[in-house]
């Protein structure tokens, strides 16, 4: 697969991904400030969102014809499986954001680049909500003097627009996965350690996740505990979840064969819907909390966690290099820009 991505400083903002649910946030959002190319396997599905400043074309990750096009920037909206798009902008030397990997596919790309010897900034930002989660708490533990601890609770609205691989996470719910806890390493079962947390005055049950600023935040900030839960607006959809665990679903129940099972306890995206995260941070000065509301929804709070990515990478202070979104060094101006997009940041 002979992609060839080129680097110029005058042409569009790659957007690969960039008509579906996420990708069309971003668009909307980063249209504003840049020319912009996207693409995926169905360009017509994309048509509605061009003009002047936007071209769709089609890049089917999946498929050997190579990809050829000048841009500024590349951020990736979908998963990509056999690290394409991140090959093709790092050998290219242009600035590259993706909000999409799992942990394990963080790690993988962190080595890649690495070896790539990036001559371009690399933000790996998929973090939950495209890093939104990361700089909120690294904010929060810039007041305390550092973080030791850090706890995010997520409460997923059921009813908001998703898209498909909004959901992938629950094809890892089968996977233990490792944490540092107390300075320590430690393997956790997903959907464990439950407990009850108010989230922007909602009380709810969440329980064990696996994402990637629990692997980021102790390497960045020094935590010596991060622990990420996720809980649901319906009762009912968090109940059949934990049922599905205690069942052992997501172990024996793995393979392609049951993914139309275990992705219906979930995947039945609705009309719109709040996103509200909140973080707790423990550090020398003592705790923090800050409780994260978008009433424009999951994808939107994601679209501008991969906004804030592009100007980070854009920006005149970027340097060449892997990064992670916690060690922006502007992070108050980035809380403040999440907060001009109507994002609700309430810190006690």
């Amino acid at each position: 697969m002979n992609d060839l991505l080129e680097l110029d400083t005058a042409g569009p903002v790659l957007i690969v991904g960039g008509y579906g649910t996420v990708g069309t946030a971003l668009t909307r959002l980063a249209a504003t400030e840049w020319p912009l190319l996207l693409t995926g396997r169905n360009p017509e599905r994309g048509s509605h969102l061009t003009n002047g400043r936007v071209e769709v074309r089609k890049w089917d990750l999946n498929q050997a014809e190579p990809f050829v096009a000048k841009v500024r920037a590349v951020i990736s909206t979908v998963n990509d499986p056999d690290d394409r798009v991140l090959r093709a902008a790092v050998g290219s030397g242009i600035p590259y954001v993706d909000v999409t990997r799992w942990t394990s596919r963080v790690t993988r790309a962190l080595t890649l680049a690495t070896l790539l010897k990036p001559t371009a900034p690399v933000l790996l930002s998929s973090g939950w909500m495209g890093g939104v989660t990361n700089i909120v708490a690294a904010f929060l533990a810039q007041e305390l003097g550092g973080a030791e601890q850090v706890d995010i609770a997520i409460r997923y609205d059921t009813s908001d627009q998703a898209g498909a691989d909004s959901v992938d996470f629950i094809d890892r719910l089968g996977v233990d996965f490792e944490v540092r806890k107390g300075g320590k390493a430690a393997v956790v079962r997903p959907l464990t350690d439950t407990r009850l947390v108010d989230i922007a005055g909602h009380r709810t049950k969440v329980a064990r996740l696996d994402t990637p600023e629990q692997f980021t935040l102790p390497l960045t900030l020094g935590a010596g505990s991060v622990a990420t839960r996720i809980g649901f607006s319906s009762k009912t959809s968090t109940t059949a979840l934990l049922a599905a665990r205690a069942a052992g679903l997501f172990r024996w129940g793995s393979g392609e064969r049951w993914a139309p099972l275990r992705r219906s306890l979930l995947y039945s995206p609705g009309s719109g819907g709040i996103a509200h995260l909140r973080v707790d941070v423990k550090g020398p000065l003592g705790s923090k909390t800050a409780v994260i509301s978008d009433p424009q929804g999951q994808a939107h709070l994601t679209a501008l966690g991969g906004l804030l990515g592009l100007h980070t990478v854009l920006g005149t202070a970027a340097e060449p290099g892997v990064s992670f979104p916690e060690t922006t060094p502007a992070l108050g101006s980035a809380v403040a820009k999440l907060e001009s997009h109507g994002v609700t940041i309430l810190r006690s």
